[in-house]
């Protein structure tokens, strides 16, 4: 090119129009408000923005002219996109970790020369650490709502009362006597006694004296869930976990008993499979959710009950010896109506009082009718009594219950052992009725053996091997 020529005088202003544009575009990349990242067709690091060390905190000096498979092993990132996109060839965008605690969510996209070959990789670079932690601050946001809705539900549906145990019974009083000095500590128990004897009461009794009064108590029938369902209630489930899961999951009885107390009525019809994840609930103060991966603090007092022998259940196999030992620190055994008829006459005008209340009548009871009732052994305890009375109050015609109001089962005071009792059990609680029902009368065992026709020694033998010495 010759020189004064039109061409040769067209480069200066070419130049500079190229040094214009060039500045033009390096104020654009470094104004951006996101991050700007340029490397190489083969991952060298050529270019970031103000933004990108904003964001990343990673300085430019730190990494310029570096391979990114050299700044990943180094630790600068958990992956790169760049050699992702190298690899593929197209467009890929991914979440990012850049010096193991900022997230950042990055797209690469490939630039290719006029011959088809990968010359550079240009990275943008967005901040989304605030919008992770705000997602998970929702998350557990709904997880607490859903907690309360559900806590709120079962307080519901429990309706616990404030009213305080009604007895006089030397019996009852040693086991309130126990159970308000172990409310203040965390100790688990474990209440044994007949169905009907108010072992549920107890348990409200202890948690509303302790120092979680104010926390939640959260009661579960481990005999009234069947047990596919048990487990999921027990210790909550994630979404998706099975078929009719809710896509948002669920938290179970421990973690809404968090902080408070959890009563597991019926504890010995628990699975062994579940009598397992309870131990390890107990000892290890976590548990997780059915389909879950990450493991859950709970801090939850545990009262379980039972109206079964537990201790033979540990014998035969049926109920493990372990957590036998874990539930029982504070074992609290709750004496049968029938041994503590004293308490029959408070309750049966407690019983009264309260169905008048319910339902506006004025009954009244008569004397003789109270001594009928302290005759009999309530089989059925102090629930079997409620039905009795409330029974009467609503049968009765006029504004006194009369003797001809109570049902003929009573009357006739024929005892029968409870439903479900085992043969030799039912042996053993009939010859323990006749025995006391027989001495009650005549106050001899002499003549006790006379009227049941068996012989004295037998009589004896019978009365030591079922408790019943006169003290």
């Amino acid at each position: 090119m010759a020189p004064g020529s039109e061409d040769s005088k067209k480069i200066p202003s070419e130049l500079d129009s190229s040094k214009e544009l060039l500045k033009e575009l390096e104020t654009i990349i470094g104004s951006s408000y996101d991050g700007m990242f340029i490397t190489d067709g083969n991952g060298i690091v050529l270019r970031l923005n103000d933004a990108y060390e904003r964001i990343t905190g990673i300085k430019a000096s730190e990494i310029m002219g570096k391979n990114m498979k050299y700044l990943v092993a180094e630790g600068y990132f958990d992956e790169s996109v760049t050699l992702h996109v190298i690899e593929r060839r197209k467009t890929i965008t991914i979440n990012q970790t850049v010096k193991k605690d900022r997230k950042i969510l990055v797209t690469g996209t490939p630039l290719f020369d006029e011959q088809g070959k990968l010359f550079r990789v240009v990275t943008n670079v967005r901040d989304i650490t605030e919008l992770v932690k705000l997602q998970n601050q929702l998350i557990k946001t709904k997880e607490q709502t859903l907690k309360y809705k559900t806590e709120l539900s079962h307080l519901r549906a429990m309706h616990i009362q404030n009213h305080e145990m009604i007895t006089r019974s030397s019996k009852m009083a040693r086991v309130i006597e126990l159970s308000t000095k172990i409310a203040d500590v965390d100790s688990n128990v474990l209440i044994t006694g007949e169905s009907g004897t108010g072992k549920e009461l107890i348990a409200k009794l202890i948690h509303r004296h302790g120092k979680t009064t104010a926390r939640p108590f959260i009661k579960i029938n481990c005999a009234a869930i069947p047990e596919q369902l048990l487990e999921s209630e027990l210790f909550g489930y994630e979404g998706g976990a099975f078929t009719s899961a809710k896509k948002e999951g669920k938290p179970g009885l421990f973690e809404l008993a968090h902080n408070g107390t959890l009563f597991l009525d019926e504890v010995g019809d628990l699975p062994l499979l579940l009598q397992v994840k309870l131990l390890r609930a107990i000892q290890e103060k976590e548990i997780m959710r059915v389909g879950g991966t990450r493991a859950i603090t709970i801090n939850t007092r545990i009262i379980a009950a039972t109206h079964r022998d537990i201790a033979k259940m540990v014998q035969n196999g049926t109920f493990r010896e372990d957590l036998y030992y874990r539930l029982m620190v504070v074992p609290i055994n709750l004496p049968p109506l029938r041994e503590r008829k004293e308490d029959i006459p408070l309750l049966t005008m407690h019983f009264i009082d309260k169905f008048n209340k319910h339902f506006s009548y004025n009954k009244r009871i008569l004397p003789e009718v109270i001594d009928k009732l302290v005759e009999y052994s309530w089989p059925g305890n102090v629930r079997e009594l409620e039905n009795v009375i409330e029974r009467m109050v609503v049968t009765a015609p006029g504004e006194e219950l009369t003797v001809n109001l109570v049902p003929e089962t009573i009357w006739s005071k024929n005892f029968l052992p409870k439903k479900g009792t085992k043969l030799k059990e039912a042996v053993e609680q009939t010859e323990t009725y006749l025995l006391k029902e027989c001495y009650q009368e005549c106050r001899s065992w002499q003549k006790v053996a006379e009227i049941l026709g068996i012989d004295r020694t037998t009589v004896f033998r019978k009365v030591v091997r079922y408790g019943l010495e006169i003290k």
